[in-house]
């Protein structure tokens, strides 16, 4: 009797094998369970084993064992790279290695909007959760400008705004190294290729103008004609008399009303008291406005008035602009 046992348990086991072989070579090719994308991480030093039954807990495979298996079989076992990971549904399980083995890991993006502040750019960056924020406030500026190895620098103005990508745990730092190597990278190369004669001592002077054009208009085929106006008011020794700069040299006092006594204000921003440029940017302006500001439109006109349209008349003379002032104010009376 023993010897028919000992075959039924024989061919027991290799029917179990043979069952657990055939599910393990299909559980290879099948797909993952999640029918959303799930986003994933494998910590730093996780090891596979611990990778296999965190992708069961987070529902995307059900056999983690069979999953450790795979990883040793195609060679993927150490290969695994820490990170976060964005897992399509329908994906296999060899694909699904292959992404840990590739360190593809999931990119997040921050933007940095053109006209901004460098404090709105703060709470644009405080607002991304994804990244490690090593900046906890303005106050924080003088130590980013050191990293930066510039802190003689005032930061406003010097982050070119764009959109970055960049993965979790980024340090907020990172992304303002990559903005202010762009907005360096971005003004050399516009300035070289500047029209001859500019009112501009050194980048700085230009980086300026190109806050103030950025503030000004919000047309792109206006920049140049703004920026003309200004430069040629430079050249003739006029005040620029620009609201935005005025605005910022108010700071928090500026109510988002712009009353006639705030014109009096005696801050360095002050381009109604003051003659000259600001002494550091307003705002972080774009390709386009640093663009105008070193190729600024040729004319005669030294005035401009905001019609309530979003664009401008431009005046040659002071006489002009009166009228057109009155006509356009009159408009936006009720």
């Amino acid at each position: 009797m023993r010897r028919p046992l000992v075959l039924s348990l024989v061919a027991a086991a290799v029917f179990v094998a043979v069952v657990a072989v055939k599910d393990f070579t299909e559980s290879a090719d099948r797909p993952v369970a999640n029918a959303e994308p799930v986003v994933f991480e494998i910590g730093r030093g996780q090891g596979l084993k611990d990778v296999a039954f965190s992708l069961r807990e987070a529902g995307v495979i059900d056999e983690p064992w069979w999953f450790v298996l795979l990883a040793w079989e195609e060679g993927q076992a150490r290969k695994l790279k820490s990170g976060e990971y964005e897992i399509p549904p329908g994906v296999d399980r060899r694909r699904l290695l292959a992404l840990f083995a590739s360190g593809k890991v999931r990119q997040h993006a921050v933007t940095l909007v053109e006209g901004w502040t460098f404090r709105q750019m703060l709470a644009a960056l405080r607002a991304q959760p994804a990244l490690e924020h090593r900046i906890g406030s303005e106050s924080d500026a003088a130590m980013l400008m050191r990293t930066l190895a510039r802190p003689e620098l005032d930061p406003e103005g010097r982050f070119f705004p764009d959109t970055y990508f960049f993965t979790k745990g980024t340090p907020d730092v990172e992304i303002l190294k990559r903005a202010y190597d762009r907005m360096t990278a971005v003004l050399a190369a516009e300035w070289a290729r500047r029209a001859p004669a500019l009112p501009y001592r050194t980048l700085d002077d230009a980086l300026i103008m190109a806050s103030i054009v950025e503030k000004e208009t919000a047309r792109p085929e206006e920049r140049s004609e703004v920026a003309g106006v200004l430069v040629r008011r430079l050249r003739t020794g006029m005040p620029l008399q620009v609201d935005p700069t005025v605005i910022y040299g108010l700071g928090e006092r500026y109510d988002g009303n712009l009353r006639r006594e705030d014109l009096k204000a005696d801050t360095p921003y002050n381009t109604y008291l003051h003659r000259g440029l600001p002494p550091a940017p307003i705002a972080a302006p774009g390709l386009a406005s640093l663009r105008a500001a070193l190729n600024p439109a040729p004319g005669d006109s030294l005035y401009y008035v905001a019609r309530g349209d979003g664009g401008h008349q431009f005046s040659r003379t002071w006489d002009e602009h009166r009228q057109a002032v009155d006509l356009y104010q009159k408009a936006r009376q009720p």
